[in-house]
C-alpha cells in the first residue's frame, strides 16, 4: 500500500499546483408563440412532461427531467457495459496524464522552473510504472480464472424496466365541456390582464409564467387583445392518472381577433395598433394540458405549440 500512498500524494501535489480553465455559459431565453405575448411551450405534464407527444417541446418547466434507464445493471448510463480498458475505467488518471504529456509536447511545463519539470517527469514515470503493473496483474488474474465477471453478463438477459408514466384513463363529455370553457376563460382573462381570474384557471406554475409575460407587456407599454374566440376543433390526445392527480392533453384549433395595442391610446387612432389586425380573425393551433385533483376542478397546467 505504500507506493499507492506515495502516488496519491504526488497526484494531490500536482493537482494543487496545476492551473485550471473554466468556461461559463448562460442559458437561452424563452420566445412565446400562439397568442402573440402569451406563454407557450411551458408548464408541467407530470411524468410525461418531456415526452414527444407530437407538439412542440416544453422548454420551460418546474418538472425535473426523468433520467433514462441504465443500459446495464450496475453501470451508469453511457458507461461501458463491462470493465473496459484502464483509460475508460480511470478517466481522471487518463485526463491528468494526457494533459501533462500535451504540456510537455507543446512546451508548457506550467511550473516555470527546473524543480517543477523534475516533479512532472517523476509523476509520468510513476504513471507508466503503475499502468504496467496494473496490466500485468490483470493478465495474471484472468489467466488463472480469478478475474471479475463482466457486468453485462446476466444483465443482458434482464429486460429494462419501463419508466412509470401513469395509468391511462378516459374522459367524459363533462370533462370536454370543462376544457372548452377553460380555453375561452383563459383567453378572456389574458386579454384583460386579469391575474385574479387567471389564478382560478391554472396551476401556480402557469400563473407565474403568465404573470411574467403580462409584466413584460406592461413594461413595453402594450397589451395583447384577444376577442371573438371560436373553438374550431378540440381533440383529447391522452388522459392519465398519477396518484391523486389526473391529466388530460388536448389539441385545440381556434380563431380569434388577435392584435397588440399601445397602452394609453384610444381605439381607432393610427398609432394605437402595434401589430395584428383588429378586424380580421386568425387561426391558432396549440396543445393544452389540464390537471385536477381527485374530485376537483380542471386547471391549465401546460401549453405547447403545434
Amino acid at each position: 500500500m505504500r507506493w499507492r500512498v506515495v502516488l496519491s500524494l504526488f497526484f494531490c501535489l500536482m493537482l494543487a499546483l496545476a492551473p485550471s480553465l473554466a468556461e461559463a455559459r448562460a442559458g437561452g431565453s424563452f420566445s412565446g408563440g400562439g397568442m402573440r405575448s402569451a406563454p407557450s411551450g411551458m408548464g408541467s405534464r407530470g411524468t410525461r412532461t418531456f415526452e414527444d407527444n407530437g407538439a412542440g417541446s416544453i422548454t420551460r418547466s418546474m418538472q425535473a427531467p426523468t433520467p433514462s434507464p441504465s443500459p446495464s445493471f450496475g453501470a451508469p448510463y453511457g458507461a461501458p457495459a463491462y470493465g473496459g480498458s484502464f483509460f475508460q475505467r480511470h478517466p481522471f488518471l487518463t485526463g491528468l496524464f494526457g494533459g501533462y504529456v500535451g504540456s510537455m509536447l507543446f512546451g508548457g511545463y506550467g511550473m516555470g522552473h527546473i524543480f517543477g519539470g523534475l516533479i512532472q517527469w517523476i509523476l509520468i514515470g510513476f504513471l507508466i510504472w503503475f499502468v504496467i503493473r496494473l496490466f500485468a496483474g490483470r493478465g495474471a488474474s484472468f489467466a488463472s480464472g480469478g478475474g471479475m465477471m463482466p457486468r453485462s453478463l446476466g444483465a443482458a438477459a434482464a429486460p429494462m424496466t419501463n419508466r412509470y408514466r401513469g395509468q391511462d384513463v378516459q374522459v367524459t363529455d363533462a370533462d370536454l365541456n370543462a376544457f372548452q370553457g377553460l380555453h375561452a376563460a383563459v383567453q378572456d382573462a389574458w386579454s384583460r390582464a386579469d391575474l385574479g381570474r387567471l389564478r382560478q384557471l391554472m396551476t401556480p406554475e402557469m400563473l407565474s409564467y403568465f404573470s411574467e409575460e403580462l409584466t413584460r407587456n406592461s413594461s413595453q407599454g402594450v397589451q395583447n387583445v384577444v376577442s371573438n374566440v371560436r373553438l374550431l376543433k378540440g381533440d383529447v390526445n391522452e388522459s392519465w392518472v398519477e396518484g391523486d392527480l389526473q391529466y388530460a392533453t388536448a389539441y385545440m384549433r381556434w380563431s380569434a381577433i388577435d392584435h397588440v395595442v399601445r397602452l394609453g391610446t384610444a381605439a381607432g387612432q393610427p398609432d394605437s395598433v402595434v401589430s395584428g389586425d383588429p378586424r380580421t380573425p386568425v387561426e391558432s393551433e396549440e396543445v393544452w394540458t389540464f390537471v385536477r385533483r381527485r374530485g376537483g376542478n380542471w386547471l391549465l397546467s401546460a401549453i405547447q405549440q403545434v
